[in-house]
């Protein structure tokens, strides 16, 4: 069996956080945040991820509200999604993550206290969180 790994991304107006991770373990691990200004992403910062990991593909996390209705930047994800596919040929995966910056500030909490709890370990182990619901539910 061959893996196929993945680099997921936990979407933010401010900044998105990403993981990678492949399909034999299933397993995930965050590799930081890139950066967005003003509403642009640094792409460069996308391509030297996408370069160095090598990913098959790309898992985004689709941000709803927990009623299932699209938050207010859905505009913004569907955009980065749909550049991402673009940009690097690669196909674009939905993960729902309702709940996964919760479940990732929990994680956090309990291994490092209030300290572990800085926005980029919070949002690069969200999309650590995402990437790996991916795995578990479509590998």
């Amino acid at each position: 069996m061959s893996s196929i790994s993945f680099i997921g991304f936990d979407f933010g107006l401010k900044q998105i956080g990403v993981a990678f991770g492949q399909s034999i373990t299933k397993t995930a691990k965050p590799l930081g945040v890139i950066r967005v200004k003003s509403g642009v992403v640094d792409w460069d910062r996308v391509s030297s991820l996408n370069s160095e990991w090598q990913p098959d593909a790309f898992i985004v996390g689709l941000s709803l509200n927990m009623d299932g209705s699209e938050q207010k930047f859905h505009p913004q994800l569907v955009h980065f999604k749909k550049e991402l596919s673009k940009r690097y040929g690669k196909d674009v995966h939905w993960c729902d993550e309702r709940l996964s910056t919760v479940s990732a500030r929990s994680e956090l909490f309990e291994q490092g206290g209030r300290k572990a709890l800085k926005k980029d370990l919070v949002d690069a182990k969200s999309a650590q969180i995402i990437l790996e619901q991916w795995l578990f539910e479509n590998s």
